[in-house]
């Protein structure tokens, strides 16, 4: 499939996709001299957490290696991730405000607006009054990181990934000594971030963790584990026959339909909520490439949904929501829509071969989608002429098709740490007393797979969306791992939560402010050359409070601008 993909005209000029292909499945491209860096601290991952964390530990005096495990700087938030999920702005301190305050500044300039007038633009913080932009453009959210590390002298090693299988961690007793990229670089550190999306250093680390849902009964949760009672959104609003012949069981399921049995409801099981790619779409003629037509393209593969229309359904099953310019971050919605249902499970643990595999296989069943939308005549008129208007920003990715180049992992591994957060806190029932940092968004799982109900038609399960009553505290205990099993490691993105209670968590601001609030700790536990779980909290709320981090709600004040 690989091959096949990269060999296709639509591929033309796609020189980022066959790097991240090459990158992923573990092709070297042209490794440096093999050298060893010594530091006080290396980050895991220059994700949009990674690369605040690098910033922080720099501000803070310390040396400090920013290893980039994807062949991509930003993570989601310059990989079309353009609609910041945010709960409540006022949650949002330190660098992270800092850094969309600096997108506002940008969009605040005439000659930011090259496709609409400045003032026809009402998307998050772009009105009057205003301090921060929480919608733009890929390409400004990537130039800003970029300023942001050139200011503080932090240069990315590009496209290092640790030697797989366990063996790019290099462990005495507890502690990590070094890391062993696949390109032979040796960077040996104090402490370690792990700021990735899949949690890969700390489980090569051997840190405890958990992939999947837990069972409701585990911490006295009601919405986590299997969920199909609760799952009412994106969901069919008419009956679909799931089967390749209708009503005839024997001639099997169609496409993306996994089977008639999806679990007791709140069970455990490992599934993961469905990844999508975040499009950039536009409208506006001069910068629209229009939807390409896969190679292999298969209008089966799309049967349920065509189903679905001739039901009765007559959504656009995509969710647009306007950037900048006349583009948008397109998102799930509905019942068959981005997000790949049940394909995604396999990714936190995977190897970079299979999470190769998966990123072409998300990215063929999503250009699959787009063309069916904007070309089927069994698709309505309303729906095929509104998609067939719109078609991938021409100026974004421009080395990946004007695709994004990195799926958005909704959740990967999480640490099993020394505090776990849950559905109590999220709903203020238990308080963190050590917070570093505050969610506040709702507890939001996607649906993860698709059955046959007893009715035998198509349903979904797994989507929950349960907002939280304030913004609450995250325990700096959720970023460590156990005594244990590792005494400097610091977990900002795959913090331990339970599934549900990540679901809030997981959003791009709250990764910056904890790690933020994860630097910070590494440079006490520097200082006092001890173990990252014997950092003091006092200490570390003083240094924290300084940086402008709001830990409570109602804030106290202002967040400070970060010193």
């Amino acid at each position: 499939m690989i091959a096949r993909a990269q060999e296709s005209p639509q591929w033309g000029g796609c020189r980022f996709v066959a790097a991240l292909c090459a990158l992923l499945a573990g092709c070297a491209f042209q490794p440096p001299e093999v050298r060893e860096l010594e530091v006080d601290v290396c980050v895991y991952g220059a994700t949009s957490a990674g690369v605040v964390a690098a910033v922080r530990a720099r501000m803070e005096g310390l040396e400090v290696a920013l290893v980039d495990a994807d062949g991509w700087v930003g993570g989601l938030t310059t990989s079309g991730l353009g609609a910041t999920d945010v709960g409540n702005k006022d949650a949002i301190g330190g660098i992270a405000r800092a850094f969309y305050q600096r997108l506002r500044a940008h969009y605040d300039r005439d000659e930011a607006w090259t496709v609409e007038p400045r003032e026809r633009f009402r998307g998050r913080g772009h009105r009057p009054g205003e301090d921060a932009a929480w919608t733009f453009e890929p390409k400004v959210a990537a130039a800003t990181f970029s300023h942001m590390l050139a200011e503080a002298g932090v240069r990315p090693l590009r496209a290092r990934r640790l030697r797989d299988g366990g063996r790019g961690v290099l462990k005495r007793g507890r502690r990590v000594e070094a890391i062993r990229c696949e390109t032979g670089e040796l960077v040996r550190a104090r402490v370690f971030l792990d700021c990735t999306y899949e949690g890969d250093l700390f489980a090569a680390a051997g840190c405890a963790y958990v992939v999947g849902r837990e069972a409701n009964a585990l911490y006295g949760e009601t919405l986590d584990g299997v969920q199909h009672d609760h799952a009412v959104k994106h969901q069919f609003t008419a009956r679909v026959d799931p089967y390749v012949v209708p009503g005839d069981p024997a001639s099997g399921l169609l496409p993306h339909v996994h089977g008639d049995d999806p679990g007791e409801q709140g069970a455990r099981d490992r599934r993961v909520q469905a990844y999508c790619l975040r499009m950039c779409a536009t409208d506006a003629a001069e910068n629209r490439v229009p939807w390409p037509r896969p190679v292999d393209y298969d209008p089966g593969e799309y049967e349920l949904l065509l189903r679905y229309f001739e039901a009765g359904s007559r959504l656009a099953p995509w969710h647009p929501t306007w950037m900048p310019n006349r583009k948008t971050d397109s998102n799930n919605n509905g019942a068959f829509s981005t997000d790949y249902l049940g394909a995604s499970d396999t990714w936190p643990e995977g190897s970079y071969e299979e999470r190769a595999r998966l990123y072409l296989e998300h990215l063929r069943y999503q250009q699959g989608l787009m063309w069916t939308l904007a070309h089927h005549p069994r698709v309505p008129d309303a729906v095929r002429a509104q998609v067939a208007r719109f078609g991938l920003a021409r100026d974004e990715f421009v080395d990946n098709g004007h695709w994004p180049p990195m799926l958005y992992v909704r959740e990967g591994r999480r640490l099993l740490g020394e505090a776990v957060v849950t559905e109590h806190h999220c709903m203020g029932r238990a308080v963190a007393h050590d917070p570093v940092g505050m969610g506040a968004y709702a507890m939001d799982s996607h649906n993860v797979q698709r059955f046959v109900d007893a009715s035998g038609a198509a349903r979904n399960e797994g989507d929950v969306q349960v907002r939280v009553p304030a913004p609450y505290g995250i325990s700096y205990r959720a970023l460590t791992p156990h005594y244990e099993d590792a005494d400097n490691v610091l977990v900002p993105v795959g913090l331990s939560a339970s599934h549900i209670a990540f679901g809030s968590v997981r959003m791009e601001p709250v990764f910056m402010v904890l790690a933020e609030s994860a630097a910070l700790a590494a440079a006490l536990a520097v200082e006092r050359d001890c173990a990252v779980q014997d950092v003091p909290y006092r200490a570390l709320r003083a240094r924290l409070e300084e940086a402008g981090q709001v830990l409570q709600w109602p804030p106290s004040g202002a967040a400070a601008r970060p010193r």
